[in-house]
């Protein structure tokens, strides 16, 4: 019976660890993202989404307007590079996105 005790009890200390890691972290990024964004708005929220919806347009564009079949390494390169732009854009909406989901920012409801 004391073994099930002990496990029980590592598993109550083990959540309660977990518990108190979250709790920092939050508190980490609440205060760090919080002084890098501190005028976060909708407004800004849904220009970066449009600017991101913008950057995948040309990209799109630039692969269908190339000529697969006879493609230069310089139109190649120009199609690669709005990729990396649409995609590093992307990521970053997404880790903004993730973290007003962790209620690590708050919009600035002004």
């Amino acid at each position: 019976m004391s073994g099930a005790h002990d496990d029980r009890a590592h598993l109550i200390a083990h959540r309660r660890f977990m518990e108190e890691v979250e709790m920092a972290v939050r508190a980490a990024n609440q205060e760090i993202i919080g002084q890098k964004l501190p005028h976060l708005d909708r407004t800004s929220f849904f220009k970066l989404a449009v600017s991101i919806a913008r950057l995948r347009a040309r990209y799109l564009e630039s692969v269908m307007a190339l000529d697969w079949e006879h493609a230069d390494a310089d139109r190649l390169a120009a199609v690669q590079n709005r990729r990396t732009m649409f995609e590093e854009a992307r990521a970053g909406f997404e880790a903004l996105q993730h973290a007003f989901e962790r209620g690590y920012i708050t919009l600035d409801e002004k």
